[in-house]
């Protein structure tokens, strides 16, 4: 079947490019100046907010998230979409149902228009609130089905996932893999069954370039028949981000879906974040050599390059090897959950303990045996005999998880007062004090600092910062100076 429509884009250069290459630093301030040439570059919705992103924002930007998803939204005549975990929203632990649809209100007023959402084990009644909620306020509802590699996930497991969103009447399927693990081959026999299921709701690919094959995976999308692909733009594409926008462009336009796209803004887009990664001396992306390793341990790159660091502070990196093949073992041990936050953190986890202490499950942390007992919800495949012995649980997944958390909200209202405004509650639902409080409004900044860049002054700050030159001289206008240093 030939496919005519084109294949639209979704930019995610403002949320998760900047979260898989530069630890999701980017600052409201930073994405301003890029915004009018982002708006009218052609995108069909631009992705600025996941859990990571809110997450690092009040951690270590100390940003108010609230403010920025409103500045983005109103900056913005693309529509807005914002990215949630379900039931564990933006951190790893499980909210209650009036926590989740007071965060789905709150990203409806800011004037987010697509409400993505994904469960980490597929689990969709995980993400049942969400979706209830997002409805009541007039927001689009794009549900992802995570792609993992495993025995029991074969395309019929992703088939029975799709036809359960189709069930759920959601606006936009999207198939979510977040270690870069699909292959052309696998694309080819599962994207037509996805777009069957699908029944006509058109269907979305979020895929990374961590084995060096996503470009490639985006062409049998389109082929497909997939409606979308999230995209970044250059410079920040590829590595453990997503594709280029230019490369996937092009591949659509080679295929006969070339969407409308303003060359001249996507220059400009990449040429303002290009300088800002000279300027900060931020990283690009680079495109990854193929690495048949992926396969077996199938970590996400933000996560591997997290857990060298932390093997070296312990002083074990000679132990890497060792850990990447337990990883795959004890994920085999643990009915293969796929390899996303929170379960590739605890998985991780669970392999070092083994490795280092000479016998496996010797420890199994809580957080493991929550997970065997279904406390998260179902599992794809059968936890091995010898792990729940060892963690001595049973597993009974038969209730919904959101049904077994007592509200939140009531209390929380009677410990700061009902003059508390909705934002303040919901940062408090989901951080201690500490956290909850004293954020600084990004948006604001961004506006002190305006959005045009002053060429001649950034020139200035940029010679101040290097002292490897000995004499530059530059002509701005008529006017001729130069710089000794």
């Amino acid at each position: 079947m030939v496919h005519k429509k084109p294949f639209e884009l979704i930019d995610v250069t403002l949320r998760d490019a900047h979260q898989c290459l530069w630890s999701t630093r980017m600052t409201t301030s930073q994405m301003y100046p890029a915004l009018a040439d982002i708006d009218k570059a052609g995108y069909g919705y631009i992705n600025i907010l996941g859990g990571a992103v809110f997450d690092v924002m009040v951690r270590f930007l100390r940003e108010n998230p609230w403010k920025r998803m409103e500045f983005l939204s109103k900056e913005l005549y693309t529509p807005t979409d914002a990215l949630t975990r379900g039931q564990s929203i933006y951190t790893f632990e499980l909210f209650p149902d009036d926590v989740v649809a007071l965060n789905v209100e709150l990203l409806a007023q800011s004037g987010v228009k697509v409400l993505t959402v994904y469960d980490a084990l597929n689990d969709n009644r995980n993400i049942d609130s969400s979706i209830k909620a997002a409805k009541k306020h007039g927001m689009l509802v794009n549900a992802m089905v995570t792609y993992a590699l495993s025995p029991v996930h074969d395309d019929a497991y992703f088939v029975a996932r799709a036809r359960e969103l189709v069930n759920r009447s959601v606006d936009f399927i999207s198939v979510k893999d977040p270690t870069g693990l699909l292959t052309p081959e696998r694309a080819a026999t599962l994207f037509p069954a996805i777009v069957s299921a699908a029944s006509g709701i058109p269907v979305k690919l979020h895929s990374h370039c961590q084995s060096g094959l996503a470009p490639l995976v985006y062409e049998e999308a389109i082929k497909a028949g997939f409606s979308y692909g999230y995209v970044a733009t250059d410079c920040l594409a590829n590595g453990a981000s997503l594709p280029s926008v230019i490369d996937v462009w092009e591949s659509a336009s080679r295929l006969g879906r070339a969407p409308k796209m303003n060359r001249p803004a996507l220059q400009n887009i990449d040429e303002y974040f290009d300088w800002l990664c000279t300027r900060d001396g931020l990283p690009r992306g680079v495109k990854a050599n193929y690495d048949p390793a992926l396969y077996e341990h199938q970590i996400p790159g933000g996560m591997i390059s997290n857990l060298r660091a932390q093997l070296a502070v312990m002083g074990i990196s000679h132990r890497e090897a060792e850990i990447l093949e337990e990883t795959a073992r004890v994920r085999a041990d643990l009915g293969y959950p796929i390899l996303v936050s929170p379960f590739a953190q605890y998985i991780v986890t669970q392999a070092v303990l083994n490795v280092m202490q000479g016998e496996r499950y010797k420890t199994i942390p809580d957080e493991v045996k929550l997970y065997l007992k279904g406390h998260y919800g179902k599992l794809a495949g059968t936890p091995s005999e010898e792990v729940m012995t060892r963690a001595g649980v049973s597993y009974d997944a038969s209730r919904r998880p959101g049904d077994l958390i007592e509200s939140a909200l009531p209390g929380l209202r009677k410990k700061w007062g009902r003059a508390i405004t909705q934002e303040q509650l919901s940062l408090h639902a989901f951080y201690p004090e500490n956290l909850a409080v004293g954020l600084k409004d990004g948006a604001q900044e961004a506006l002190s600092r305006g959005s045009d860049l002053q060429p001649f002054s950034e020139l200035l700050k940029y010679l101040v910062m290097k002292k490897e030159y000995k004499k530059i001289r530059t002509r701005l206008g008529g006017i001729e100076l130069s710089f000794t240093s």
